[in-house]
């Protein structure tokens, strides 16, 4: 397989930080976009990855799963787009494309293992898939979306992950007009999930353990924030919510917001990996025909339709933008949700 050399930012092991690199792209096949990467999200996953949080990392890890950027080069069977395009590439980058989850659109469950744009099997190389840490990418054209070009492409990136992890479940679950939301934490997928709900047409709460968030909440969208901590708001809220989103990326007790769900209500779990704990009480599930689910990011079709949905109603995340040298400072400050609410990496701060 010919390559070509691409400066890129990564580890090579999970006690060291992310630095300068060199890495290997294909040269482009038939089928295939080249893309230069103009700005990149990052994501709570890319710290884990680069860490080995959640096991299994392969090294050299470049992680980086929200991209935007510039079309400069493409396969002589491509259809869809030609060089200058704005287009984006999101957490996948290729799947089976033939098991029923792919030919339903649902490629991110795709039964045979979807391809992720980093930490995955290359089917290409025989190594391991690269992600948007880097000057340019290059991906199947089935894996490549269109920006609509009224959004501010820095801003826009978040929402090849945020914005794809909360929009799917609110599509899912047929959102609409009068219905009913909650979401449980403010950070990147949060404040994308209240966006994306009120576009929708939902009334829109947020459940917090403080009430410092209430402004900045009400200022994104959001109707009401409720204090979880506080028995007799949760007790007001009692029955309340058709859906609720949880983006909290960490062990906690979900039980008090199942009793806030109305009849055939459903929480989904979005941010956290992991056992559930304490254990879930099943008697206001049964009572109830209420649901506990996950979810997790889109398919192709979803995700195009995001976007265009974001392009119709000018929706985009609230961003700090970085260079690529101070990452693993904004790592840290990610940590202590220390950020209004994604980090996005102006990546031609690499080519410095």
């Amino acid at each position: 397989m010919e390559t070509i050399n691409v400066k890129a930012f990564g580890t090579t092991a999970p006690d060291v930080d992310l630095a300068a690199m060199s890495i290997e792209r294909r040269v482009i096949t038939p089928k295939d976009v080249e893309i230069e990467i103009l700005y990149c999200g990052v994501c709570h996953s890319d710290l884990h990855t680069a860490r080995n949080d959640w096991g299994g990392t392969k090294y050299p890890s470049v992680p980086g799963h929200e991209i935007v950027g510039k079309v400069t080069k493409v396969g002589n069977e491509v259809t869809k787009y030609k060089a200058r395009d704005l287009v984006a590439v999101g957490c996948m980058v290729d799947s089976c494309k033939t098991c029923s989850s792919c030919q339903q659109g649902f490629e991110q469950y795709c039964l045979n293992g979807m391809v992720g744009t980093y930490n995955g099997k290359d089917k290409h190389s025989g190594g391991h898939t690269f992600g948007g840490y880097s000057e340019k990418v290059v991906v199947d054209e089935s894996f490549v979306l269109s920006v609509p070009a009224n959004l501010d492409l820095a801003a826009a990136a978040p929402l090849l992950c945020a914005g794809i992890t909360t929009w799917s479940p609110l599509r899912h679950w047929n959102v609409k007009e009068g219905s009913r939301v909650a979401v449980v934490g403010l950070g990147g997928l949060g404040h994308m999930a209240i966006k994306l709900a009120k576009g929708l047409g939902a009334s829109v709460s947020l459940f917090s353990r403080t009430p410092g968030k209430t402004d900045d909440a009400k200022a994104l969208g959001a109707d009401e924030v409720i204090i979880s901590t506080d028995e007799a708001q949760m007790k007001a809220a009692k029955g309340k919510f058709d859906l609720i989103i949880d983006t909290v990326p960490y062990v906690h007790d979900v039980n008090p917001y199942v009793a806030t769900l109305n009849i055939n209500g459903t929480l989904v779990l979005v941010g956290y990996l992991g056992p559930l704990e304490p254990m879930l009480h099943t008697v206001p599930m049964i009572m109830g025909r209420k649901s506990v689910a996950g979810s997790v990011i889109g398919g192709i079709a979803e995700t195009q339709e995001m976007l265009d949905f974001c392009g119709k109603h000018n929706i985009v995340s609230d961003i700090e933008i970085i260079n690529m040298q101070n990452i693993n400072d904004a790592y840290e400050r990610m940590l202590k949700s220390d950020v209004k609410y994604r980090f996005v990496i102006d990546m031609q701060s690499l080519k410095g």
